[in-house]
């Protein structure tokens, strides 16, 4: 950054050449001019007041999917009429429950994609796949 050069009387000359603290100081004012409005934009959001209503716990029901093919209800090997039946029972209750599908490591995927798609097909959405090692 310095420089030296010689006069016509042969001193010394030494300069700093400022062209490239002007560049920085360039870069700098155009980062803070891009960057301030995002630091001063809100988002305005109306929170409620107040104590929160009481929630209903949502019930769950555990079912299976056995080795074979067979669906485990709660515990209860079931055979598909009860399974239907069950399962249209849970779709009509109040607070429709999860339900939570394990399927045994040597179930078929076939058989495991049944129950999902009786499961829905009653209109039970609130539906998810846990791991065997969970339980």
């Amino acid at each position: 950054m310095a420089m030296t050069a010689q006069t016509a009387n042969g001193d010394v000359l030494s300069d700093i050449n400022t062209t490239p603290l002007i560049d920085v100081m360039l870069v700098l004012l155009t980062l803070l001019i891009i960057t301030l409005p995002m630091q001063t934009h809100a988002v305005k959001i109306d929170l409620p007041h107040g104590t929160p209503p009481p929630s209903q716990p949502i019930p769950t029901v555990m079912l299976e999917v056995d080795f074979d093919g067979a669906p485990i209800w709660n515990g209860w090997r079931i055979d598909d009429a009860t399974l239907d039946q069950k399962l249209l029972e849970a779709s009509r209750s109040a607070p429709q429950p999860e339900i939570h599908i394990m399927a045994n490591r040597l179930a078929r995927y076939d058989s495991v994609v049944k129950v999902m798609v009786k499961t829905q097909r009653h209109g039970l959405y609130k539906m998810g796949l846990i791991d065997t090692q969970a339980y």
